[in-house]
Order: C-alpha cells, then sequence, then structure tokens
C-alpha cells in the first residue's frame, strides 16, 4: 500500500508499531504523553494566578531578590 494512500488509522496504527518496535513499551508511552493536550482553561487560570501582579510589585520581587543575592 502506498503511504500516500493510507488512511489516518492506518497510518496511526503503523507509527504505534514503530514506536513500540524501537522504544519499548515504556519508551512508547513516555513519547506519547508529550502530546497530551492537557486540560483546563489556561487563560483563565493564568488571569487568576496573575490577577494581583503589577509591574511595581515585579520591581519589588527583582531588588529584593537582587539584594539577597
Amino acid at each position: 500500500m502506498l503511504k500516500d494512500q493510507m488512511s489516518l488509522d492506518k497510518i496511526k496504527q503503523l507509527g504505534i508499531q514503530a514506536l513500540l518496535k524501537e522504544l519499548g513499551p515504556v519508551g512508547m508511552v513516555r513519547f506519547l504523553q508529550q502530546f497530551n493536550t492537557g486540560y483546563g482553561d489556561y487563560s483563565v487560570e493564568r488571569h487568576n494566578w496573575l490577577k494581583d501582579c503589577t509591574v511595581e510589585s515585579l520591581v519589588e520581587d527583582i531588588k529584593k531578590m537582587r539584594a539577597e543575592s
């Protein structure tokens, strides 16, 4: 079968087989975990993390860290 005529499912199947052959089961899983899409809404979470952060507070933190080192 020509590679440009394969279905996406067939390409996925052959890719998994190649990863398993070359990396073994643990290596295959570790490789695939790198492409996890995650969950949640990063924009909302980031806004919550940084809601009290200002340029002035960052400058103060930098000054404190420089003074301590």
